[in-house]
């Protein structure tokens, strides 16, 4: 992956693109224009769909904005959509399903904010053009008009299409005033599509930073997700960075950017972090299909301890003594500010308290106790650990890199041996909880589990024991306690 801009589309694929794609949904969009038109109102595809045709991104989730009211609509969808839903009433908006389309009507706006309010006041307004101009990016900001697929494009979004650029449909300083999340949107479909981002916008968004602060926790994190997730995250999250956004929804990112001097010498941690999430992604087919947030979080978190942990030694050395685990409680504390899942949190921390781990294995010194304890403490999350371990190696001395990779080659394949002979995924002590309690003669209570995490040490120490065995070490264990 890279920073580079990609090159422009030619304008004739564009038309071509879309053209073919309003062939491809024409039932729905045929169907459902002469439905509103002969009731006399207004119909048209609007927004990202638009946006994909061109692209030739195809889809089946169709935006439509309309002149009818959220009654109106819903009166016209009955009879003609498989399942109507209304959960989006409030903001104008009628959801339905017909066949393998998902399609949402929402009535034409003109959304006025409270500067410090987070959420938008809706008005209805009276026209498309009015609609339209209210959208974030010229290149959402295209409709076709149906049944008869008129396009309206009053602000240039094909021409910034074609040129593979975001800008807003009026002054950007009023778009993020309207809404400081469109801010983060910016960066999110610069990753997803591959954009550049206008000066203007870039000079609106550094001036206009702060604001950010006023949009929900929630919000802020499903943009990230998104940007995160994007094929092209790297160039998100140097717009962030950049703009001073990062600042407020992931400091710990730009913080990476550590001072350098001639004497304390250390590669540079930003773009390390930078390469290594995508160096995760080159590895994400290990963990099935489409992209994986918490392998690529993982990625981005996993050095954020090194800035509080820096220490400069004699000769120049500079060291980062336990920022794995600094940086594991670091990710758990922003994760937690921005109202991830627990178990999002849980993984994606582990992930970062554990990535140096590889590093004590040298070339090969673990004994199969140290193994056992690696896939333990990994748990459920031990293929992203192999993915985040393998892409965490960034040097460009390729015999270094080359002895790295085959180290963990053989340390996988460890693994696999063990994991066939002892089903290491689901290590258990060899005697269960009521086995301790018969073999010692007690009941439930706190020496039960001290027994079971002494048997699940002797386990990994020593592996598979018969239940002889077990019974056996038990009881000498419990007469030397």
């Amino acid at each position: 992956m890279s920073d580079a801009p990609l090159p422009p589309f030619q304008i004739a694929d564009v038309q071509r693109r879309v053209g073919a794609e309003l062939d491809r949904i024409g039932p729905v969009i045929d169907e459902l224009g002469a439905r509103f038109s002969a009731a006399g109102e207004e119909l048209a595809l609007v927004g990202g769909p638009v946006r994909d045709a061109m692209l030739g991104r195809l889809q089946n989730d169709l935006d439509f904005a309309t002149s009818a009211h959220p009654d109106v609509t819903e009166r016209l969808l009955k009879g003609w959509a498989d399942a109507i839903w209304d959960m989006g009433r409030a903001f104008g908006t009628i959801g339905c399903r017909k066949g393998p389309w998902q399609v949402e009507v929402t009535t034409y706006r003109a959304e006025t904010y409270d500067p410090a309010s987070r959420k938008p006041d809706v008005e209805y307004g009276d026209t498309l053009a009015g609609d339209l101009g209210r959208r974030d990016f010229t290149v959402n900001a295209m409709a076709v008009r149906v049944p008869g697929r008129e396009l309206e494009d009053l602000h240039g979004g094909i021409l910034d299409l074609a040129h593979r650029v975001l800008r807003t449909p009026g002054r950007p300083e009023d778009s993020f005033s309207d809404d400081p999340l469109r801010m983060m949107r910016a960066a999110r479909f610069a990753a997803q599509l591959g954009f550049t981002v206008a000066p203007e916008v870039v000079a609106a968004m550094t001036a206009m930073a702060g604001r950010i602060e006023i949009i929900s926790a929630e919000r802020v994190r499903d943009e990230l997700v998104k940007l995160v997730c994007a094929p092209y995250p790297r160039l998100g999250l140097t717009l962030l960075v950049e703009t001073g956004l990062a600042e407020h929804v992931l400091p710990e990112l730009p913080a990476l950017a550590l001072e350098r001097d001639e004497h304390h010498r250390h590669k540079d941690v930003y773009q390390h972090t930078l390469t290594v999430l995508e160096q995760s992604i080159d590895l994400e087919h290990r963990l099935g299909e489409g992209p994986d947030f918490v392998s690529r979080f993982a990625a981005l978190m996993h050095d954020i301890g090194k800035p509080r942990t820096r220490r400069f030694e004699g000769g120049g050395v500079v060291t980062f003594h336990h920022h794995d685990v600094v940086g594991a409680k670091m990710t758990r504390k922003r994760m937690r500010a921005l109202r991830f899942s627990n178990s999002d949190i849980d993984a994606v921390s582990r992930l970062v308290e554990l990535h140096l781990r590889f590093h004590g294995y040298g070339s090969g010194e673990w004994t199969d106790s140290a193994v056992r304890r690696y896939v333990r403490d990994a748990g459920d999350q031990l293929e992203r650990l192999h993915v985040l371990t393998r892409a965490d190696c960034t040097t460009r001395n390729k015999r270094k890199a080359d002895r790295l990779r085959r180290t963990y080659d053989s340390l996988e394949e460890r693994i696999a041996r063990l994991s066939e002979e002892e089903e290491l995924a689901s290590i258990r002590p060899d005697l269960d909880g009521n086995e301790i309690m018969q073999v010692l003669g007690i009941g439930p209570g706190r020496e039960v589990g001290e027994a079971y995490r002494f048997l699940l040490e002797l386990r990994m120490d020593e592996g598979t024991l018969t239940p002889e065995e077990a019974r056996t070490r038990l009881l000498q264990w419990w007469e030397q306690r």
